[in-house]
């Protein structure tokens, strides 16, 4: 007998909705039923293109259908937390993208629901699931690789507030809640060790968002391995994020999906899963995680100490004003 079919609510039709609506494509058995965004004109052409049925500007149109069983939430970073309760409480499975929030309390809210539910509720940490990152990761599971120092620059040109389309922003985008997040959680993920000691120092505040534009961050594992990030809206030059893995055995760079050696051979990590899109990647983790009825890599549970470490270094930037 063929699986039921798992019926999802996307919400955000900007960039990342757009890259989860193009993964979701190629996952057998799932199909997107709504699409809610705040353009209504807008969110009907991505869905005409998607040949999604359903569409508003309100996610609680979307959590009122009985034919929705889970929700993908690629909504503004402040919205996160209250909208991931929300689905929760409607009874529906949820993935919510990086950050989780921005509150630590309000994390620790979406744990507390999620636990009393009982669904599947996954943060979007797309790092866990890139063939890079997943070939380290299997190669320290196979007790061939320690890593010694992490070493990381996440680099972007943003000196207005755009999205990754480079269209203007509803919200304002966080070098420590939203970008840091992604690192914080793959070193502690990769070290298999959680982060005992974390520094942060930042550079000034933009006079308009209200932000630091540059930031510095340590971390320490209990295992004593250590991560350098450097996080810029300030860089002219190449953008995005860039992993150094400086180990036992080897150096490896992870750059998004590819990945290279110290010497700059690259490595074909095309074997690592069935496909080479960490979306992809994620989504299929989260709809199996529904089907099998057991926690997914990167449930909100596994991802809250990242968030408890974000909140630690925000108190220390606070300090020094």
């Amino acid at each position: 007998m063929a699986e039921k079919t798992i019926k999802v609510a996307l919400a955000g039709a900007g960039a990342f909705g757009i890259k989860h609506l193009d993964g979701i494509k190629n996952i057998a058995g799932v199909e997107v039923v709504s699409l809610v965004s705040r353009d209504l004109a807008k969110t009907r052409e991505v869905a005409a293109k998607y040949g999604i049925g359903h569409v508003s500007t309100e996610l609680s149109d979307a959590l009122a259908l009985p034919e929705v069983d889970a929700v993908i939430l690629c909504t503004p970073t402040q919205m996160h937390a209250q909208q991931a309760i929300a689905c929760m409480k409607a009874g529906k499975h949820v993935q919510v993208e990086i950050p989780l929030c921005d509150v630590l309390r309000d994390g620790e809210e979406v744990v507390q629901v999620q636990r009393e539910s009982g669904l599947v509720a996954m943060c979007g940490h797309t790092r866990r699931f890139n063939p890079s990152h997943q070939w380290v990761h299997k190669k320290i599971a196979a007790g061939e690789f320690n890593i010694q120092q992490m070493d990381v620059q996440t680099y972007f040109f943003r000196r207005t507030n755009m999205n990754a389309l480079g269209q203007p922003r509803s919200w304002t985008d966080h070098l420590l809640w939203h970008h840091a997040a992604h690192t914080v959680d793959l070193f502690a993920y990769q070290c298999g060790s959680p982060v005992v000691k974390a520094n942060a120092i930042q550079g000034p505040i933009h006079p308009t968002l209200g932000i630091a534009m540059d930031m510095s961050i340590q971390l320490r594992a209990a295992n004593g391995a250590i991560c350098t990030l450097s996080l810029s809206f300030n860089n002219d030059g190449p953008l995005g994020t860039f992993f150094r893995y400086i180990g036992d055995t080897g150096t490896y760079i992870a750059r998004y999906d590819d990945l290279f050696n110290g010497k700059e051979e690259k490595i074909d990590v095309s074997q690592v899963d069935v496909s080479m899109n960490g979306i992809e990647l994620q989504d299929r983790e989260f709809f199996a995680a529904i089907r099998e009825g057991r926690e997914p890599n990167g449930s909100v549970a596994q991802v809250l100490p990242c968030y408890q470490v974000l909140h630690a270094l925000e108190l220390q930037l606070q300090l020094q004003g």
